[in-house]
């Protein structure tokens, strides 16, 4: 079955075909300039996908990465009338996300009538978390009337890399802790190939410092600011856009913040130096959880490309026993799990490349091919 594998931001729409069951890519790309006045809107964006995908490719079933399903969906599933207003709903929790993914959903369905639409979920693999996990100390009431619990996210990812980093370690189920690092970060423990504590919460403001987001906060600041006259917008721009990377340096992209840590830079350097710190305590902590640290795994774009931030990381946690090998760490390499720690090391570090689109494409194949029998 070829599956059009559709993640839906804000401003742009990164796609994928995927035949499965064998994975093979079929086309790939991005639609840019979406939304904020620019000239491309949703509806137009798909047809622009569709205009990209090979002519001797027919699609027969379209997966959708949606990143906030609450406790109401604990696996992917088939798109209806019920699913997208459920999804609407959890809007307020995901703002930068589940209002894109929506409109995605709805341009693929104006676009492809006929063809199954499956919603895959980010906070699907976190419903396993223990309860002294999901739990806020805060009255149950918020819990029961208003859904307030850690949620945890970027499950899509935890999936592919706890199967392959298994694989990879000729274990049946993988256990250690992975942290997923991109412009959106977070860590997660994982025991037999399941989730029992992440870093993120409710929203995926919470935990790592990321490229513009705060990650964890203390709630004070939040009463000060409404106290000086922020309004809840006014936080919603300053946590989500404004924080982060981008609050500390000016810029909310790794990269460049390296090449001014690089440069003598004393605010990108201490950027980073937070972000590590964060990092690493977060990884030591999870001992708690695990009973102890079996390994730890790197992967998204700066997990899997950002060698010296790495490097930084993983020196913080040289109290664990863990040892980077520095060849290893600098290797380029088109494998998809790949060792960067010494043989020695007390903790194994490795690297895996994420794809989150062929989880989207496995569990979009097997719902629509049951629905179209």
């Amino acid at each position: 079955m070829n599956v059009l594998v559709l993640n839906t931001g804000s401003s742009s729409v990164k796609w994928q075909v995927r035949s499965e069951p064998d994975g093979a890519r079929l086309g790939e790309g991005v639609v840019e300039r979406i939304g904020d006045g620019g000239p491309v809107d949703h509806v137009a964006a798909i047809g622009e996908v569709l205009d990209a995908v090979p002519p001797d490719v027919d699609i027969q079933a379209v997966g959708h990465r949606v990143v906030h399903g609450g406790e109401r969906f604990a696996e992917p599933v088939l798109i209806d009338h019920a699913v997208l207003r459920v999804i609407d709903e959890l809007s307020p929790l995901a703002p930068l996300h589940n209002p894109a993914g929506l409109a995605g959903i709805r341009a693929a369905t104006a676009r492809l009538p006929r063809l199954p639409q499956v919603a895959v979920f980010d906070t699907a693999f976190h419903l396993t978390l223990p309860e002294r996990a999901w739990r806020y100390a805060v009255p149950e009431r918020l819990h029961a009337e208003l859904g307030v619990r850690r949620y945890g996210f970027h499950g899509i990812s935890f999936e592919f890399v706890a199967g392959a980093t298994a694989t990879y370690l000729g274990v049946e189920r993988f256990t250690g802790v992975i942290a997923h690092l991109g412009n959106g970060a977070s860590a997660c423990a994982v025991r037999d190939g399941v989730s029992v504590d992440t870093s993120m919460g409710m929203t995926p403001l919470a935990g790592l410092v990321m490229g513009t987001r705060s990650g964890d906060l203390d709630p004070g600041v939040l009463l000060h600011l409404l106290r000086h006259g922020y309004s809840t917008d006014d936080l919603d721009d300053l946590l989500n856009r404004r924080s982060g990377l981008l609050g500390l340096t000016g810029v909310g992209d790794m990269r460049s913040v390296q090449a001014r840590a690089d440069d003598g830079d004393h605010d990108a350097e201490v950027a980073l130096d937070v972000a590590a710190y964060r990092l690493a305590t977060t990884v030591a902590g999870y001992q708690v959880a695990l009973g102890g640290m079996p390994a730890l795994v790197l992967t998204g774009g700066i997990g899997e490309h950002a060698t010296a931030f790495r490097a930084r990381v993983v020196a913080l946690l040289a109290p664990l026993g863990a040892r980077l090998d520095p060849t290893r760490n600098a290797a380029s390499s088109d494998e998809v799990v790949r060792l960067i720690s010494t043989d020695d090391s007390a903790v194994p570090v490795l690297v895996v490349r994420t794809d989150e689109e062929r989880v989207i494409a496995v569990a979009t194949a097997a719902l629509a091919g049951g629905s179209r029998r």
